[in-house]
C-alpha cells in the first residue's frame, strides 16, 4: 500500500519507517497507525528504524497553538512493542523532537539540531514533549531547552545524553543498520518484554517494577525460545529464534 507521508519497507527482521520531508500532523499519524499495526501483527520484524528522507528529521506544515490531535505521530510511534531506533538525519525540531523522543534509542548524524521552539510560538510541545524531555535528559536541562528554545548540536545532544551516538552523515543509515540487525540477532519475545518492563517501570515504583520484571522473566521461561536459547549456548551455536 502506498503512502503519502512515510515509505515503509522491511528487510530480513528490520522494519524501516521513513518520515516524509514536509508533513502534515494529522495525516502523518494516520499513516502511522495503519503501519504500526501492520507491524505489531507481523513477527517477523523484530526491531524498527524510524528515519527521515530530507533535510530535516522530519517538519510539519500545520503546527498551530489551538490544535488538538486525538494521538499526534509521537504517542502512535510508541505503541510499536518492539525496540525502535531513531535514525535522525537532520535537525530535530519541535515535534520532530517529540518523535525522536518517542523511539527507545537515538543515533544522529553530525549535522542534526535539536530544539523545542514552541514556547517561542506562544504555545508548548503537544505531543509528549514537556514528559519524555525531561525523563531522558533530567529536569533540570530540559526545562532550560523547554523554556529558551536553544538549540543543540548533536555533540551538545551527546553530551547531555539526549541521543546515544553521532555518526558522519554519510555513516548514519549504515549504523543504524548495523545496530538493529545486531539487536535482531536476539530472541524476538525476549526483546518484546525487555521493552515492556523498562517502559512500563518507569511508571511504577521499584517494588512493583521488580514484580513485573519477575513475571516477564518467568513468562519467557515458558517459550521454545528460552529453550532454543540455552541449547545454542551449550552447543556455541548461532540460535534459531522463533518467536514462540
Amino acid at each position: 500500500m502506498p503512502y503519502r507521508t512515510i515509505i515503509y519497507s522491511k528487510k530480513g527482521h528490520v522494519a524501516t519507517i521513513k518520515l516524509g520531508a514536509t508533513v502534515e500532523s494529522q495525516e502523518l499519524a494516520g499513516e502511522l497507525e495503519e503501519v504500526i499495526g501492520r507491524i505489531n501483527d507481523d513477527n517477523n520484524v523484530y526491531v524498527v528504524v524510524v528515519t527521515g528522507t530530507g533535510r530535516t528529521f522530519v517538519d510539519f506544515n500545520d503546527a498551530k497553538p489551538s490544535e488538538r490531535l486525538p494521538s499526534g505521530p509521537a504517542a502512535i510511534i510508541t505503541g510499536i512493542d518492539r525496540p525502535v531506533i531513531a535514525a535522525i538525519n537532520g535537525d530535530a525540531l519541535g515535534e520532530g523532537l517529540e518523535i525522536a523522543l518517542s523511539c527507545d534509542i537515538r543515533i544522529a548524524s553530525d549535522r542534526a539540531r535539536f530544539a523545542m521552539p514552541q514556547i517561542a510560538e506562544g504555545h508548548i510541545p503537544r505531543d509528549g514533549g514537556t514528559q519524555r524531555l525531561p525523563r531522558i535528559i533530567g529536569r533540570g536541562k530540559a526545562i532550560e531547552m523547554l523554556l529558551t528554545n536553544k538549540a543543540l548540536s548533536a555533540a551538545e545532544a551527546l553530551e547531555i545524553g539526549l541521543v546515544n551516538k553521532v555518526v558522519p552523515f554519510r555513516e548514519l543509515a549504515t549504523e543504524a543498520r548495523k545496530l538493529a540487525e545486531s539487536i535482531a540477532t536476539r530472541g524476538p519475545l525476549a526483546l518484546r518484554y525487555l521493552k515492556e518492563a523498562v517502559n512500563k517501570g518507569m511508571d511504577l515504583t521499584l517494588e512493583q517494577g521488580l514484580h513485573l520484571e519477575a513475571d516477564l522473566y518467568f513468562m519467557l521461561h515458558t517459550t521454545s525460545d528460552r529453550s532454543e536459547g540455552i541449547n545454542a549456548f551449550r552447543k556455541k551455536r548461532k540460535p534459531e529464534f522463533k518467536g514462540k
